[in-house]
């Protein structure tokens, strides 16, 4: 009696636990990693690879088909894998550092990378961001990989073949391995990196095996030493090997620490422990499903479903945690802006540039508690380095313009972050506003002029002097507006008030359009509109033009009212994509992107324009602002290899859909307020981290309905073409009526107009 009561009390827990599994909505099924990952370096559909991690992960892992050093190390028409590299790369352009590679051979030892390559095709690839396995035809060897945040997973399944081999490369530029037989495990360490690392940067590797090594060899460069068990030199590498049987199965244990050896141990043991291949796999595919599955969106095709996962995919890879877990339990990092071991938090691998319009504000409203250790690694990332990085892989680099962390700073604060030191950081937004750093794209270059000019000229040696301009003088409104929430001193505040008007400055009325100005105040009488850079970062004075995020009135009075500022809008889109590429000598692949998409002017490959489509509602037109969101989300992304319409930039480009795809999008970070679109889905649910909840309806949602004929908030209507982060925060249920035509009735009032300071006033 009792026998069967167990039976059927057995029977009941494991319906309702199957039940309850199946309940769990999997988000990461629909994401596509291989998104973005058909690119050249003169045409980029993303500029991707692969990343086998988990969200926001201190490693990842991917198959390496480039060569060593290449930032395009995996390109989807790439027929060869050279190996599966540990990276930390957060775009080609930046390339890698802290990498090293793991790659199986049978047959004829091969070690290096040309003679180790083996072909492989997509067919027998199955790439998730939890898991990753592909068949090695040369080697009749498929190789899985799962990872943890610190520590990965390899099971390796061999033919029958007495010469089985696992290659470990950990590259040049100065490396080091250690064969330690008795224990089934290789040490080492690689030094290769692409800058903003101190001379004394290394990344420290443990392998464990779970096969005893029948064969034992080092290399160096070129030369291979039988059972020599150690090796450093320029580029050095180990090699081990096995009698298999067919479809015997080895498992890799592998972990790393920009630390110590013992401290990549730590990492190894916490992590991975005794854990088998599969239960590691099971754990990063429930984490992948509770971060992606705060968002959850229904009633839209199966497309349309991947790539808003795909993207979402993208926005919880950058930036990376840079630190890790000491045996008392506690945050450490090494810094990689004074090369010692500090302790508390660090991450690496974005630039503000690019992330502070939509990924950031991403984080704000649905990830908040990662953003606030974001937070306390800038702090960390000031104290160490005296400025706060404007772009950082993993310190310090030189690239890009403007001091745009003041954004992410204020924004977070601004938002609602709280439990942090907000005085350093905003002491640390001082000190970015009030100096040139120690490189050009840290602090502001061309300061000095800035704050007697009132703007950068574009005579006195600085490149890109107008987008500096433009992007200081929002930069000054978020400190503005920090400043305001701190209380800091009345004059104190002044000052960024006044300086956050200075986009004035260069407003050129002959062409109703930014340009940059001389020393002496005047235009350029050669100026020419549709010039890629010289002034401008990355694009020209038809995308910087609009980047006056703060003051959207101001350029509208200065364009001479709504009509001629809608025009100019308009014409964006209807102009051709003619262009001067003089500036660089050649046609940069951001060019090419605007070029070939048929949508004139509008370059939403780049960043600089990609909030242009929300500023209708500024002038009473958001119509229009629906149909060119639906347009480029239709047309730009896709949830496939080519499925980005240029660099997918460290979740930016990935943040905009989904914001878009939700039906609001940031256009001024710093302010309390998100801009109305319209949605892509017929439902979509957001689980904030205090506990409410934010559902969007729209049910009458379709390819033809992709207009707002109406917007209900709790049933009450909503008139506005902007909602409040501060409202959502309470909840809110938005019922969204979709039509096929425009409601050009809803949202014309100036009041309903998103927020501008000279409308503020």
């Amino acid at each position: 009696m009792r026998k069967k009561h167990f039976i059927l009390l057995s029977l009941i827990f494991v319906f309702f636990t199957s039940k309850a599994q199946t309940d769990i909505f999997d988000a990461v099924s629909y994401v596509n990693p291989l998104m973005g990952t058909q690119s050249t370096h003169s045409l980029s559909n993303g500029n991707t690879y692969p990343a086998i991690a988990r969200p926001w992960g201190m490693n990842f892992w991917t198959p390496q088909t480039g060569k060593m050093g290449d930032g395009w190390m995996y390109t989807y028409t790439a027929e060869k894998i050279r190996g599966f590299k540990q990276t930390h790369q957060p775009s080609p352009w930046m390339n890698d550092y802290g990498q090293f590679s793991i790659m199986p051979v049978t047959g004829k030892l091969a070690f290096l990378e040309d003679d180790r390559a083996s072909w492989f095709s997509h067919k027998a690839e199955i790439s998730t961001p939890y898991y990753y396995s592909v068949y090695l035809a040369d080697y009749d060897v498929t190789t899985e990989i799962t990872t943890t945040e610190r520590a990965a997973h390899f099971q390796i399944t061999f033919p029958e073949n007495d010469r089985s081999y696992i290659v470990l490369d950990a590259f040049d530029k100065g490396s080091y391995v250690k064969i330690i037989p008795s224990e089934n495990k290789i040490i080492g360490y690689t030094t290769r990196n692409s800058g903003g690392v101190p001379d004394n940067f290394k990344n420290y590797f443990v392998l464990v095996f779970d096969k005893p090594f029948a064969d034992k060899y080092t290399w160096q460069d070129q030369k291979l030493d039988k059972d020599k068990l150690e090796s450093m030199s320029n580029h050095a590498g180990a090699i081990i090997g096995f009698s298999t049987t067919k479809g015997e199965k080895i498992n890799i244990k592998v972990a790393s620490s920009f630390i110590s050896f013992e401290q990549a141990e730590l990492n190894m043991k916490r992590e991975l422990g005794t854990a088998t291949f599969e239960q590691t796999k099971i754990e990063s595919k429930k984490e992948w499903n509770k971060v992606l599955g705060k968002v959850k969106v229904e009633g839209g095709t199966v497309e349309q479903t991947k790539t808003f996962y795909s993207s979402l995919y993208r926005t919880v890879c950058f930036p990376q945690k840079q630190y890790e877990i000491d045996a008392t339990g506690n945050q450490v990092h090494y810094s990689p802006y004074n090369g010692k071991v500090e302790a508390g938090a660090m991450f690496a691998g974005t630039g503000f540039w690019d992330t502070f319009r939509a990924l950031y504000p991403l984080l704000n409203l649905v990830y908040p508690s990662i953003n606030k250790e974001m937070q306390e690694g800038l702090i960390n990332a000031y104290k160490e380095g005296g400025f706060l990085p404007e772009w950082s892989s993993p310190g310090f680099r030189d690239v890009m313009v403007g001091n745009n962390s003041a954004s992410v700073v204020s924004d977070a604060y601004l938002k609602g972050l709280r439990g942090y030191d907000i005085k350093t950081l905003y002491e640390a937004l001082l000190n970015g506003a009030n100096n040139e750093g120690p490189l050009n794209a840290v602090g502001r270059k061309g300061v000095k002029f800035y704050n007697s000019l009132g703007y950068v000229p574009n005579d006195v040696g600085i490149n890109e002097s107008a987008a500096r301009t433009l992007e200081y003088a929002y930069d000054d409104f978020t400190i503005w507006q920090l400043a305001k929430a701190l209380k800091r001193p009345k004059k104190e505040i002044n000052l960024f008030e006044k300086r956050m008007m200075n986009y004035k400055l260069l407003f050129n009325p002959e062409f109703n359009l930014m340009s940059g100005k001389s020393k002496d105040g005047k235009f350029s009488a050669s100026f020419n509109p549709f010039k890629w850079g010289g002034d401008f970062t990355e694009g020209n004075s038809w995308h910087y033009s609009w980047s006056v995020f703060h003051d959207m009135q101001g350029l509208i009075d200065l364009m001479g009212g709504e009509k001629i500022f809608t025009s100019q809008l308009d014409a964006v889109f209807s102009l051709p994509p003619i262009f001067d590429d003089s500036y660089y000598g050649a046609t940069i692949h951001e060019i090419r992107e605007m070029q070939v998409m048929n949508m004139g002017q509008y370059a939403h490959g780049n960043q600089p324009i990609q909030h242009l489509i929300y500023l209708y509602n500024y002038v009473g037109q958001p119509w229009k602002t629906q149909y060119w969101s639906r347009e480029v989300m239709n047309k730009l992304y896709k949830p496939t290899p080519d499925g980005y319409c240029g660099d997918e930039d460290n979740g930016q480009t990935s943040a905009w859909y989904v914001f878009s795809a939700m039906g609001f999008y940031p256009v001024c970070p710093g302010t309390d307020e998100y801009v109305l679109g319209a949605p892509l889905f017929k439902k979509i649910s957001l689980e904030l981290e205090n506990g409410k909840n934010i559902t969007i309806n729209a049910p009458n949602n379709s390819d033809e309905n992709i207009y707002v004929a109406d917007l209900k908030w709790d049933n009450t209507p909503f008139t506005k073409n902007f909602i409040k982060h501060s409202d959502l925060q309470n909840g809110a249920i938005l019922n969204f009526n979709m039509t096929n035509t425009p409601n050009k009735e809803r949202g014309i009032d100036p009041k309903s107009y998103p927020y501008s300071y000279s409308s503020s006033k």
